[in-house]
């Protein structure tokens, strides 16, 4: 390490030299030898980069809004590559560092608040009690039945886990073309695994609810030997060697994995390199992203349940549209380990399912932490499924129920509530600018795909447009660090409000897509549940891209009917109280077995 004296001394004559050639370029002139005992400093070390001069900077401050003075400019033209050289080391070298995937940051996100508490009390799983009611002879009647009934025919042995996955497996065949929500179908393996729960179902050995039943994951959680494409060109034959955590609980608890499931590109939206995942209620629209086929193939009773992931949204967005239940756990409930990253402090992985308590009856066998994801963490699970939601106080905002993208759906579970049992309270948040919170979505984004970016491998990806991960990618490269910072403390902040906001109420009703409410609960880690309430109609084609004049939306006259959900927040690790008012929901607006026309048989 150079000295305090040494830098000053060459930093200042880099100046000169640099003002001698126009700016152009950093000469580096021969250095005295350190004072013994002189302290380190900053920006001492060898250059290295491209010669950069004042005028570099002064196009740099309209990229990072700032403004310096032609001193100021000069001073930091002279010494650039000097204090910026270990950033280009590590990533080109000569002594370069490889971080590999699952390498998570030293900073982790806690959505805990100091001195609030956290989670429920105890720890309680009580199923809706009830028997099964007689087995239909319609294949297509037992395809959409919910997973509450599909357990209790394969307990009581009066439906084989075989007969099932063949009846899911002959819809992905007669109905994914129109669809395409499947990347990769385990047709052989499926039945084989279906096989086997049959004979330990036959032998005694009854797994819990999910044995036997077919389940479909988003392609970017790991699945042995089979391959895991993350949506993305680059990686369409990628092929791991261990399951995903949540993959190995749910062979664990019996389940048979039958399909992986579409998403949009390294998780955005629903375009991936097999086409775009359509919608099973409008098929001239995309199904949303990014667990498009997760909410596409639930939604069409491809499968009984599957795994989707949210990172901004990824599970509501599709939920909503594909008129599914999503259920988006607290961060760090489930393990994300084996899982593609996008973004360590904001992925979440959790179930879709047609109905509440399925989501319920997932989450539990999935839950808990693992070692190999830093984030993860213990977390108590009250459900009670025959309990009321009498009581609980439901937060909503007054403004958001009156405008778009609120419907007259969002507002007749508003106006039922009371009816319910349940009390609406109005709540507030500061106006202020949450989409700065995307800064840190950006950059930990761009960091996870740091090697594909700067390599130019996301050139090869279908979606080339502005607001894909490419250009975003690459944009990524030029954010300030210091507003890295700076956003990561307004997301605390924004974390002390949803405390304060949570401290009268046990959970919020809130429309869907309300962007200010996707974005801040995503950053905060708060649970959300998704379920369809109802149906609204629509005369355009709806689409997760920016509008693009050159491509405009197919119109429909007369407008088209589609389902809508609404969505409930809850506080951290309370899924369980957030499931009672699901459900009741689920009840009072009798519309969730309502089956997309074109997929019904």
């Amino acid at each position: 390490m150079n000295t305090r004296r040494h830098f000053l001394i060459t930093a200042s004559m880099g100046v000169v030299s640099a003002a001698a050639c126009g700016g152009d370029q950093t000469t580096t002139p021969a250095s005295p030898p350190p004072t013994p005992g002189a302290p380190p400093t900053f920006g001492a070390g060898p250059e290295s980069g491209p010669p950069v001069s004042a005028a570099t900077f002064a196009e740099a401050e309209k990229l990072m809004q700032t403004t310096m003075s032609a001193p100021e400019r000069d001073m930091a033209a002279a010494n650039w590559r000097r204090s910026m050289a270990p950033l280009l080391e590590r990533r080109a070298g000569p002594r370069k560092v490889a971080l590999a995937p699952e390498l998570a940051p030293a900073t982790q996100w806690n959505p805990a608040i100091s001195g609030v508490p956290t989670g429920p009390a105890r720890d309680r799983f009580l199923r809706t009690a009830g028997e099964a009611a007689p087995l239909p002879s319609n294949d297509a009647d037992i395809a959409y039945a919910p997973i509450t009934q599909l357990s209790r025919w394969i307990e009581k042995k009066a439906l084989t886990s075989e007969r099932l996955t063949g009846i899911y497996l002959d819809r992905v065949a007669r109905h994914d073309t129109k669809l395409r929500s499947v990347i990769t179908l385990t047709r052989d393996a499926a039945l084989a695994q279906a096989r086997a729960a049959d004979a330990e179902i036959a032998s005694g050995k009854y797994r819990g609810p999910l044995h036997g039943i077919p389940f479909g994951v988003k392609d970017l959680l790991d699945t042995a030997g089979i391959a895991t494409t993350y949506g993305a060109e680059p990686f369409r034959n990628r092929v791991p060697g261990v399951d995903a955590v949540v993959v190995q609980r749910l062979r664990a608890a019996g389940a048979v994995l039958i399909a992986k499931l579409s998403l949009g590109a390294l998780a955005l939206n629903d375009i991936w390199f097999g086409g775009q995942t359509m919608n099973p209620w409008l098929l001239e629209e995309g199904a949303s992203g990014s667990s498009a086929g997760p909410g596409a193939a639930t939604a069409a009773a491809l499968v009984a349940f599957s795994i989707g992931s949210e990172t901004g949204g990824s599970i509501i967005a599709p939920a909503m549209r594909c008129g599914v239940a999503g259920l988006r756990p607290t961060f760090g409930r489930v393990p994300r380990t084996g899982a593609m990253t996008l973004c360590w402090s904001l992925d979440k992985l959790g179930p879709m399912t047609r109905g509440v308590e399925d989501a319920m009856l997932v989450l539990q066998a999935i839950s808990g932490p693992d070692a190999g994801d830093v984030s993860s963490t213990p977390g108590r699970l009250d459900f009670d499924g025959g309990a009321s939601a009498a009581g609980l106080r439901v937060g909503y905002f007054p403004a958001w129920m009156k405008e778009a993208p609120a419907t007259d759906v969002d507002r007749a579970v508003l106006d039922r509530l009371k009816s319910l049992g349940m009390t609406s309270v109005e709540v507030s948040l500061p106006d202020w600018p949450y989409t700065s919170l995307q800064h840190v979505l950006f950059a930990e984004a761009a960091a996870s795909f740091e090697e594909l970016t700067l390599s130019g491998g996301v050139r090869s990806l279908r979606a080339q447009v502005p607001d894909a991960w490419p250009n975003l990618f690459r944009q990524a490269r030029f954010l300030s660090a210091v507003d890295f910072v700076q956003a990561d403390r307004f997301r605390r902040r924004v974390a002390l409000e949803m405390a304060r906001v949570f401290s009268g109420v046990d959970l919020l009703l809130v429309p869907s897509l309300r962007d200010e409410m996707l974005t801040i609960s995503n950053f905060t880690g708060h649970p959300s549940l998704t379920v369809r309430a109802g149906f609204v109609n629509v005369s355009e084609a709806r689409s997760d891209w920016a509008p693009d004049p050159k491509h405009p939306l197919p119109t429909f006259n007369p407008p088209r009917r589609v389902p809508h959900g609404v969505t409930l927040l809850g506080r951290l690790f309370e899924e369980g109280t957030v499931a009672r008012a699901g459900l009741a929901i689920e009840r009072a607006f009798p519309v969730a077995a309502e089956r997309p026309p074109d997929f019904a048989t």
